[in-house]
C-alpha cells in the first residue's frame, strides 16, 4: 500500500515531467523542419509500439505510443537525399539548424525555469553573504550565529562572497577569528575556533550559508535565468578536468540512470519540504538542471545524438563533398549500439552502486 500510495504517484510525475521535456525537445526539431520546408512524416508521443494515430495533418501523422518515456519526429528521407523535402536533401546549413534546434528547445525551456524561480525567491547579492543554518553543537551556535545572521567581515576583512568567507575560515582552522555580522539592523562580533575535524557534512564552524535576496522584475529574471544555464553549462563542460586535478569528486560527474534520477527527485522533493524556501522551488530547479543537461548531453559529438549528426554535417561545409550516407548510417548503428552498452552500465550502477544522497 505504502508503494501505491507514496512511490507510485512519485514515479509517475517524474515520468511524465521527463517525457515532457523529451517532447520540448522534439518540438525544436519539428518547429525548425516546418520553417525550413522540411517534411515531417510523423510526430510521436512517446515511444512505439504504436497505439493510435490521433490525427493527420500537413503531411505529418500525430501518433501516440505505448512507451511513455518522451516523444520522437520522423523527417522525410533521413538519410536518402534522393528523396525532395527530406531531411538529408536539405542544405547543410538547414540539416544544423534542424540537429540544433532541439537541445536549443532544453536550453530555452532551462532559461525559463531558472526564471520562473528568481522571480519566486528574487535575485541573489552576490558580494553578501548570509547564514542560511547552523549545525547543532557547532562553534557557530555556541557563539550564538543564527540563520538570517548578514556577515559583515571576518578577522576585519570585508566579506564580498562566500568563497572568500570559506578561504578565511579555512585558513585559520585551529585558530581563534573574529566575525562581525548584523542582525536586526544591529552590528555585532563574536569569536570562535574552526574544527579541523569537523563532523561529516558539517563545516568548519558549522554553517551553511547563502546570498540575501532582493526582489527582481521577469526582464531581469530572464537574464539571470540565462545565466544560471551558462554557469551550470561551464560546470558540466569543465567537470572531467576538475575531477582529473582533484578539485571535484568523481560523485559531481557521475551520470545516473533512471534510479538514481528517481532517487534523487525523492531527495529533491523531501527538501522541499522543509527548505524555508517556496514550496516546490527545489524541485523545479531539479527539473531545470535535468533539461539543461538533456540539452547539453544531446550535443555530444556522439554518432546518432545531435552533437554527433552536427560533426558529420560539418565537413560537407568546408570540402563541398557530402561523406557518403551509406557510412554515416553504419557509423550511427555502431554509435546506437555503444550508446546502449553504456545506458546499461549507467543503469546497473544506479543500483550496484547507488548514488550518495546528502
Amino acid at each position: 500500500m505504502d508503494f501505491i500510495s507514496n512511490t507510485l504517484p512519485s514515479i509517475l510525475q517524474l515520468v511524465f515531467a521527463l517525457a515532457f521535456l523529451i517532447i520540448l525537445h522534439e518540438i525544436g526539431h519539428f518547429v525548425s523542419a516546418r520553417l525550413m520546408k522540411i517534411e515531417i512524416e510523423e510526430f510521436g508521443i512517446g515511444f512505439p509500439p504504436r497505439l493510435a494515430t490521433l490525427f493527420e495533418a500537413g503531411g505529418t501523422k500525430y501518433t501516440l505510443n505505448l512507451l511513455p518515456l518522451g516523444g520522437f519526429v520522423r523527417p522525410k528521407g533521413e538519410n536518402d537525399p534522393e528523396i525532395p523535402h527530406s531531411l538529408a536533401a536539405a542544405s547543410p546549413w538547414k540539416r544544423i539548424i534542424f540537429f540544433f534546434a532541439g537541445p536549443t528547445m532544453n536550453l530555452i525551456a532551462g532559461v525559463i525555469i531558472y526564471a520562473v524561480i528568481f522571480m519566486q525567491i528574487g535575485m541573489p547579492i552576490l558580494d553578501q553573504v548570509q547564514i542560511f543554518d547552523v549545525a547543532p553543537n557547532s562553534p557557530a551556535e555556541s557563539v550564538g550565529l543564527l540563520s538570517g545572521d548578514l556577515i559583515e567581515t571576518i578577522n576585519g576583512i570585508p566579506v564580498d562572497s562566500r568563497d572568500m568567507l570559506r578561504e578565511n575560515i579555512y585558513t585559520n582552522l585551529g585558530q581563534e577569528i573574529s566575525i562581525t555580522y548584523e542582525r536586526d539592523g544591529q552590528i555585532y562580533e563574536v569569536f570562535l575556533i574552526p574544527r579541523e575535524n569537523p563532523p561529516e557534512n558539517e563545516g568548519a564552524i558549522g554553517i551553511s550559508m547563502t546570498n540575501p535576496r532582493e526582489p527582481i522584475n521577469a526582464l531581469n529574471a530572464l537574464r539571470m535565468g540565462g545565466v544560471a544555464v551558462y554557469t551550470q553549462t561551464i560546470d558540466l563542460i569543465t567537470i572531467p578536468g576538475r575531477i582529473i586535478r582533484g578539485t571535484a569528486s568523481p560523485d559531481e560527474g557521475r551520470l545516473l540512470g533512471y534510479k538514481g534520477i528517481f532517487d534523487l527527485y525523492q531527495n529533491v522533493r523531501e527538501v522541499d519540504t522543509g527548505s524555508g524556501i517556496p514550496a516546490g522551488i527545489n524541485t523545479l530547479g531539479f527539473f531545470g538542471t535535468i533539461t539543461v543537461s538533456l540539452g547539453l548531453l544531446n550535443l555530444l559529438p556522439i554518432p546518432v545524438l545531435d552533437g554527433g549528426r552536427i560533426l558529420f554535417t560539418i565537413p560537407e561545409i568546408i570540402f563541398k563533398r557530402r561523406i557518403p550516407p551509406a557510412y554515416e548510417n553504419f557509423i550511427n548503428l555502431i554509435g546506437f549500439a555503444l550508446l546502449m552498452i553504456i545506458v546499461l552500465y549507467i543503469n546497473l550502477q544506479d543500483f550496484i552502486n547507488p548514488i550518495q544522497l546528502p
